[in-house]
């Protein structure tokens, strides 16, 4: 049985309760659409930004009580983590940044934010910025590196160097704020091995915290057109687990481990099938790993 830090387990340690996280669309795009990178975002990347199930288009107010309302008869605490999930969340001039995130902190039933972001998409003004805000009310940084293999990162489109996210991941640690990576497992011509060398890089680096994700098929995604053709083989689940565990052993123990895999959304979902289903995908994953509160 391998072990891990949980975020649940992390979050109530900090709180003294459970905490929800809040997904909002905070109206931002990204380099790779808007047209300084590329136009097509990454072949994997749905059309709202990876962020199919966060609020958007409406006042930030209005799409956090629409997020609460999802999760609101669980959460009787009634603390809450603000996610900035959709697209590109740095990506835009520090004045629009800071109020944007200057109401997020001023909620009250917000207790720390999550802002999901690139690593090219963080000038030193921001992270300056993002520091000032962490003295009100912690917060943490999620970088979107997806994989080691630069051949692979082309493959993708995710539009920088693997030289960027160390100089990120550096800048925010000496900033004091904490960083979470997000990598993904099954990218095509990608092997177990490779996935594991990702998440050990991450490891190493000193990545506070780190998110793992099965490859999606999502429709309207250039992914999508890439299975059609016969390029991209879906893992089964007992492959996807085999390959989770194995990167998940190669972690510090010390990190926190904030997601093990994802589910797109249904109505999108081409393939895998399996993930669809996500409690016995989470079940399937008990069998082999578990958070260290529950080590006996």
């Amino acid at each position: 049985m391998i072990y891990y830090n949980s975020l649940n387990d992390e979050l109530k340690k900090r709180f003294g309760c459970k905490v929800y996280k809040l997904s909002v669309d905070g109206g931002f795009t990204c380099p790779n659409r808007d047209g300084k990178i590329d136009t097509g975002g990454c072949i994997f990347c749905s059309g709202r930004g990876s962020g199919d199930f966060a609020p958007a288009g409406c006042s930030l107010r209005e799409k956090v009580n629409r997020a609460k309302a999802l999760v609101e008869s669980k959460n009787k605490g009634g603390k809450y983590i603000l996610y900035f999930q959709s697209f590109t969340n740095t990506y835009a001039p520090v004045s629009m940044l800071r109020e944007i995130f200057e109401e997020a902190v001023s909620l009250p039933e917000i207790f720390g934010l999550a802002i999901a972001t690139m690593p090219d998409c963080l000038e030193q003004e921001k992270i300056e910025l993002l520091s000032e805000l962490n003295a009100v009310k912690p917060l943490w940084v999620e970088l979107g590196l997806q994989t080691v293999n630069e051949h692979t990162a082309k493959y993708i489109r995710r539009g920088y160097p693997l030289s960027v996210y160390d100089d990120a991941v550096r800048r925010l640690k000496v900033a004091n704020i904490e960083t979470v990576t997000h990598m993904i497992i099954g990218l095509p011509e990608e092997t177990a091995d490779d996935a594991v060398k990702t998440a050990k890089y991450i490891s190493d680096i000193g990545s506070d915290g780190i998110k793992l994700q099965l490859l999606h098929i999502l429709k309207g995604t250039d992914l999508a057109g890439e299975y059609d053709r016969g390029n991209v083989l879906p893992l089964s689940l007992s492959e996807y687990i085999d390959i989770l565990e194995a990167c998940v052993s190669v972690l510090r123990d010390d990190i926190i481990v904030h997601r093990l895999t994802g589910d797109g959304a249904k109505r999108d979902l081409i393939a895998p099938a399996w993930s669809g289903d996500k409690k016995r995908v989470l079940n399937e994953i008990r069998k082999r790993m578990l958070p260290r509160s529950e080590m006996k």
